[in-house]
């Protein structure tokens, strides 16, 4: 059935109340089950599988994979081979606790790749398996009671798309559908763009056309495969690919490229964020970019060359400036949204809060956050040696850098972990100078908070879509987090300290060897030993340039608002645009651009009765999202696995 929905001038001037009231009567599916012990258990179970899958991986590579649309669909599968044998049919809201409980455990390997493996090997310590879960544990619950006050901002009022989430649901109402034409119909149109896109990024991949060319059909070398970047396509036929004074436009990031999942990403995003979005990315990159290499501001690698992360680590300081401005404009804008909180129980506002016996309470993040700050603090100086108050100094920066990061994956469903966590490392590098334990332990903190909080908002999204108990989503996620922990924590020792001495430093090294290099860690390291020397290791053009960036996000933020989000441009998209690479917004922006000429967005939903495009768009971009990232993990695991 379909997936109803909010108007945008609904969205745009409908109050919270009106708006939770409207989720409570059309959507909420509360006679459902949901949370049951067999959801949890398969989450916990095939949360647990996932979370070993990602940490081999992101040893191997610096990556993760993305597993909520996988769980979904294993899960299905699963129980559907069980209804075979008597078993009861997996209800919709099952699945979607069995996504978030499985998603969370996805996620929870990012310290055991990044910066906890970093802090082991920059201080040559091999922290115990009780430590590691704990440590992970905490601060992973801590980015749960961050993630829910913001809840009722982005999901609830703001209605923002999370697309990764929101094709995650649009799949799920696929699978489950009880409208037998109307679902076979869209399942049908979701199942042919997931063919097309997973065909697209089949071709596209090299490990995948590597197995296929020289593997299996036996040719000496890969023959042909179709570029992702779409310049490669000039130096096949021998034309010239464009510059910038000289440089090629590739080193300076620009590339214009062909990534199905991004492009369905845009069309769930929409024409006004994606425009801004590259809109941004072009300020960034054809005129900043070009206008600091020219000054030096931007220096080329070790190499000698110019190339889209050089580009990217002078951008980001801007852009997360103008993000974090911009982010409590929103904040400040409405604040009934927290204050509400303290209203209930008066008699002479009796409505303010109709989803209280359903929604997760937000006592409980008020009261929790100081809490699981004060364990977090305490953790830190237990297991890191860092004075009590230099964690809690920083935790209301996380706090920001969440809302930032939240509003980056509401919008692209991209969370800029990496780009948050240089700001607390920035931020430790003047408040302990010098001290690169403290560094990478309290960044470390920010990137778990800020990891935990966006994706647990991206597995809500699927549920307030489909009508789905919060609460029992935020238990759910819990859950997943003790499976993660667990599950990563002991595959870690199996698989890199097997020939480490916890006794002798020299072997502590080990952790990190030819097979799994730890990329990620080595980046930490590296940035954590540049940001412990302080502020005066920014270059003056970057101090100009986050006043700038502030300035702008500060009178763009207060237009969208006074003008009743009727401004052309998104000041989020245009931020966020300054720490994504030029490709993805441009991919972004062409999805977007494709599905507003074929009506999504431009024709009004009772005009486009009889138009496919329109009346299946979610469907549509839900299977490009959906087939191409599951030929995107396929194509890294034959990497990691096969060749």
């Amino acid at each position: 059935m379909a997936i109803k929905q909010l108007t945008e001038e609904q969205i745009r001037e409908w109050s919270l109340e009106q708006k939770d009231r409207w989720w409570l009567e059309n959507v909420y599916r509360g006679d459902m089950p949901q949370l049951t012990f067999r959801a949890g258990l398969t989450g916990f179970i095939l949360g647990g599988f996932l979370s070993a899958t990602n940490l081999y991986i992101g040893a191997r590579t610096g990556w993760s994979l993305g597993v909520g649309i996988t769980s979904v669909i294993m899960a299905f599968a699963f129980f559907k081979v069980l209804q075979q044998f008597g078993a009861r049919e997996f209800t919709l809201l099952e699945n979607n606790a069995m996504q978030s409980i499985a998603t969370s455990a996805g996620y929870m390997t990012m310290p055991l790749t990044s910066s906890l493996v970093a802090y082991m090997i920059a201080n040559q310590v091999l922290l115990p398996w009780w430590q590691i879960i704990a440590w992970n544990s905490a601060i992973s619950i801590l980015g749960v009671l961050f993630a829910f006050p913001m809840k009722r901002r982005f999901i609830n009022d703001e209605q923002h798309p999370f697309p990764e989430g929101q094709a995650a649901g649009v799949v799920m109402d696929m699978l489950h559908s009880s409208d037998a034409a109307v679902g076979m119909f869209k399942a049908k149109v979701l199942a042919y763009s997931a063919g097309l896109a997973a065909f697209i990024k089949f071709i596209q991949g090299e490990k995948l056309q590597e197995l296929l060319q020289v593997k299996i059909l036996r040719a000496k070398a890969v023959i042909w495969h179709l570029p992702e970047d779409l310049f490669d396509f000039l130096e096949r036929w021998k034309l010239k690919v464009p510059t910038m004074n000289g440089i090629d436009t590739r080193q300076l990031g620009i590339s214009p490229g062909l990534d199905v999942m991004m492009m369905g990403a845009g069309g769930l995003m929409g024409i006004r964020a994606a425009s801004s979005m590259m809109l941004g990315a072009c300020i960034n990159h054809l005129v900043l970019a070009p206008w600091m290499l020219s000054l030096g501001e931007i220096k080329p690698n070790a190499k000698g060359l110019i190339n889209d992360k050089q580009i990217l680590l002078w951008s980001l300081w801007p852009g997360v400036a103008a993000m974090v401005v911009i982010s409590f404009v929103a904040l400040f804008s409405k604040p009934e949204v927290f204050t509400n909180l303290f209203h209930r129980g008066k008699k002479s506002q009796p409505s303010d809060d109709v989803l209280k016996d359903i929604e997760f309470p937000l006592w409980i993040s008020v009261v929790g956050i100081p809490l699981m700050s004060c364990v977090t603090a305490g953790l830190a100086t237990a297991f890191f040696g860092i004075p009590f108050w230099v964690s809690l100094v920083g935790l209301p920066l996380t706090y920001v850098l969440s809302l930032v990061a939240a509003s980056s994956t509401a919008l692209t469903s991209t969370t800029p972990v990496g780009a948050t966590s240089k700001i607390t490392q920035l931020f430790y590098g003047m408040v302990q100078p010098r001290d690169i334990k403290a560094n990478l332990a309290t960044a470390g903190i920010t990137a778990e908070v800020v990891g935990n909080s966006s994706n647990l908002l991206m597995d809500i999204k699927p549920g307030y879509m489909l009508g789905a108990k919060p609460r029992q989503q935020a238990v759910g996620h819990i859950i997943g987090i003790f499976s993660g922990a667990i599950a990563s924590t002991f595959l870690f020792f199996a698989l890199f300290t097997k020939d480490v001495d916890p006794n002798d430093v020299e072997t502590i090294k080990n952790i990190q060897s030819s097979e799994f290099k730890m990329p990620a860690a080595t980046v930490w390291i590296g940035v954590a030993k540049l940001l412990t020397e302080g502020l005066h290791n920014l270059s003056p053009s970057i101090i100009k340039a986050v006043i700038v960036a502030a300035l702008a996000g500060l009178i763009l933020e207060i237009l969208r608002i006074t003008s009743k989000n009727k401004l052309p441009l998104s000041p989020m998209a245009i931020g966020l645009a300054f720490v994504l690479d030029f490709k993805s917004a441009f991919c972004m922006f062409a999805g977007a651009f494709l599905f507003w000429l074929l009506g999504v967005g431009r024709i009004k939903e009772e005009n486009a009765h009889g138009n496919l495009w329109v009346e299946n768009h979610e469907p549509i971009c839900a299977g490009l999202i959906a087939g191409g990232s599951l030929m995107g993990i396929l194509e890294i695991l034959v990497g990691v696995f096969v060749l």
